[in-house]
């Protein structure tokens, strides 16, 4: 298996968030399109990358999309994760097997997928990258009527590519 990227059907998924709430794709992508983050919270790569998607969530935070992150994680690690860089949006986890995860294959963590409305991978985006990411943000922009915002600017004192 490799990963998904653009074209691909996006496999569906049923996860509880650590709020206790019911993540399905397909009810996600009712509501526009999805952004999927897979990582894990021992990685120092997420550690870097999740503040930036904290921002993508509070400069859309009013349109029609959704922001998912799963973690390769308990949910103990997961919510300190969460509570540790100050994420407010839906963070679910999942241990081994890991179901989800396998299903999309990042091939680094972490992976952010923007998955289109219509089920198809619109976009991929594999470790940390500031150019990758803000691409990722544009696109989703324009799917949703936006203006595009630049959530990881050069020269905020983080290297523009980490891999993962």
């Amino acid at each position: 298996m490799t990963t998904l990227g653009p074209g691909d059907r996006a496999p569906e998924f049923s996860i509880v968030d650590l709020g206790s709430t019911e993540r399905q794709l397909g009810a996600l992508l009712r509501r526009g399109p999805l952004v999927l983050a897979i990582g894990k919270s021992t990685c120092s790569t997420c550690e870097l990358a999740f503040p930036y998607v904290e921002r993508l969530f509070g400069a859309y935070a009013s349109r029609n999309w959704s922001l998912l992150a799963l973690l390769q994680d308990a949910r103990g690690p997961g919510r300190r994760f969460a509570r540790r860089l100050g994420l407010t949006f839906p963070i679910a986890t999942e241990v081994a097997p890991y179901p989800v995860s396998r299903d999309y294959d990042p091939e680094a963590t972490p992976t952010f997928f923007l998955i289109a409305s219509d089920g198809l991978v619109a976009d991929t985006v594999a470790a940390f990258s500031k150019a990758g990411l803000n691409r990722l943000a544009a696109e989703l922009a324009e799917r949703i009527g936006e203006g595009p915002v630049v959530i990881a600017p050069s020269g905020d004192g983080k290297p523009a590519f980490r891999p993962g």
